[in-house]
C-alpha cells in the first residue's frame, strides 16, 4: 500500500533525502525549520544570528545525513546540530543567552498582575544569565522546549545522569534565588 502524501513521516522523508532526493530535504528544512530556529533563538538571543545558524544546522544535516542511523529521533539528531553550533556561535560572537520565550497569562485588564509578571520575568531573566552555559542550557530545553531528558542527551551530546544533574542544580539554584529575594508573594 502507498503512502498518502499526508501520511509521510520526516523519516520517510529522511530515507528520501538520503536516497539523493534534495525536494525531500527540503520538505524537512519546511518543516523543521521553525522549530531548530527557536531553539537556536533561545540559545543565541540573537534572532539574526539564530536563523543564520539554523541554516548552518541544516546544511551541515544534509551533508552529514547519511552519518545519520536512525537509532535516535531524526529531530534530537538536529537538534544536537543546531545546539552545538549554536554554541560555537556564542562563543564566536561572545555573546551571553539573556532572553527567553514566556507565556504569560495576564490579561490587559489586570495591569497588576501584568507589571508582577514582567518584574518575575526580568528577575528569572537576569538569573539564567548567572548560571553556567551548560546548565542554562540544559534548564531551557527542559523548562521552555519541553524536550525530556533523554532527548536532551541526545541533543547535549552529555550522558542522562549529566543531563539530569544540570538541571537539578539549576532547579536548586532558582528556587534558592527566589525564596532568597522573595519572588513569590
Amino acid at each position: 500500500m502507498m503512502k498518502t502524501a499526508s501520511h509521510i513521516t520526516v523519516d520517510d522523508l529522511v530515507r528520501q533525502a538520503q536516497a539523493g532526493d534534495r525536494n525531500a530535504f527540503s520538505e524537512i528544512v519546511r518543516l523543521l525549520m521553525n522549530k531548530i530556529t527557536a531553539l537556536t533563538y533561545k540559545i543565541t538571543s540573537d534572532k539574526d544570528l539564530a536563523v543564520d545558524v539554523a541554516q548552518d544546522s541544516f546544511i551541515a544535516a544534509w551533508q552529514s545525513l547519511d552519518s545519520f542511523k536512525f537509532d535516535a529521533k531524526f529531530e534530537s539528531w538536529l537538534y544536537r546540530i543546531a545546539y552545538n553550533k549554536s554554541l560555537n556561535a556564542i562563543k564566536k560572537e561572545d555573546r551571553n543567552v539573556n532572553d527567553f520565550d514566556f507565556d504569560t497569562q495576564a490579561s490587559s485588564s489586570d495591569p497588576e498582575r501584568e507589571l508582577y509578571q514582567k518584574e518575575l520575568r526580568t528577575k528569572v531573566l537576569s538569573f539564567l544569565e548567572t548560571l553556567p552555559k551548560e546548565q542554562r542550557a540544559v534548564f531551557e530545553l527542559k523548562f521552555y522546549k519541553g524536550l525530556t531528558f533523554t532527548e536532551i542527551a541526545d541533543t547535549t551530546g552529555k550522558a542522562l545522569g549529566t543531563v539530569k544533574t544540570l538541571y537539578r542544580e539549576a532547579v536548586i539554584k532558582l528556587r534558592s534565588v527566589a525564596t532568597n529575594q522573595r519572588w513569590i508573594a
